[in-house]
């Protein structure tokens, strides 16, 4: 009976989250990036959110998910943000892109 023995997390397991952790990382500052390059005007145009609530939640996302390396774990806002990430990529900026088609 080994009192405190705690299994160690496999190596596998380890490089796969932080596979994905990067991916996520890449992800919210390719959002943020993206959500910067448009004017504040186009967003009033598409009719969604302003440039800057975009810009304040994606880049509270890309800072949560640079604590996250640090080993500070936010996990329920991590997830809001990179649904936020997401809902930006699918809706918005398409959205924004199609501004410019016209």
């Amino acid at each position: 009976m080994g009192g405190g023995f705690v299994p160690a997390v496999s190596d596998a397991e380890m490089y796969i989250n932080l596979g994905i952790a990067f991916a996520l990382l890449v992800l919210k500052i390719f959002a943020l990036v993206s959500a910067l390059l448009y004017s504040a005007e186009s967003y009033s145009a598409a009719d969604k959110l302003t440039k800057v609530t975009w810009c304040a939640l994606l880049g509270v996302g890309a800072g949560l998910q640079l604590f996250l390396w640090l080993g500070i774990d936010f996990s329920i806002v991590n997830l809001a943000m990179t649904v936020a990430a997401a809902v930006y990529l699918a809706d918005v900026r398409p959205a924004l892109a199609g501004l410019r088609r016209r």
